[in-house]
């Protein structure tokens, strides 16, 4: 007689239960869904995630779940449950808000930056005109400077003609 069975190897399950199993002091299967992303010696993840969802709603979701999804499934779980335990009110969305906030006060600092930056650029472009006598700072040339024409009076104070950039 062949048997199949006897010369194949069996499947590696270690006996121990899986950190959900052995907190509701049940025996933990070999089709257990939790096993995989609970082990034995991680019991503060389940006990979060635990007392947050609840055991029957985390099997629940895994199961409704295609496999190659349940890791970031219980990853997602344990933040969000990380999160409700630190700010119970807000959780996680408390964390999204504080970024978003901070995400539109970045924003409005680089637009007013990019403003200044502007407004600088432009100073810079009026003060060179005024130096080059209205050939503006894309036709500089050297003889210019050099010439009669593009000279400011001697009258005039140069540093009366531009606004300080900085204030």
């Amino acid at each position: 007689m062949n048997d199949m069975s006897a010369n194949s190897k069996p499947p590696m399950w270690s006996t121990a239960a899986c950190a959900a199993c052995k907190i509701q002091r049940k025996k933990c299967s070999q089709n257990c869904v939790l096993a995989p992303y609970f082990p034995q010696d991680n019991t503060e993840k389940f006990l979060l995630v635990h007392r947050v969802f609840g055991n029957g709603h985390v099997i629940k979701l895994l199961q409704g779940l295609p496999a190659e999804q349940r890791g970031e499934a219980v990853n997602s779980m344990v933040y969000e449950a990380e999160e409700r335990v630190r700010d119970p009110v807000h959780g996680s969305v408390g964390v999204i808000n504080d970024l978003q906030n901070k995400i539109a006060e970045l924003q409005s600092i680089m637009v007013s930056t990019q403003t200044e930056l502007a407004d600088i650029s432009m100073r810079h472009a009026n003060l060179l005109t005024l130096i080059y006598g209205g050939s503006g700072p894309h036709y500089y040339n050297e003889s210019a400077l050099h010439s009669e024409d593009t000279h400011i009076s001697d009258d005039v104070d140069p540093m009366e003609l531009w606004e300080p950039i900085w204030k």
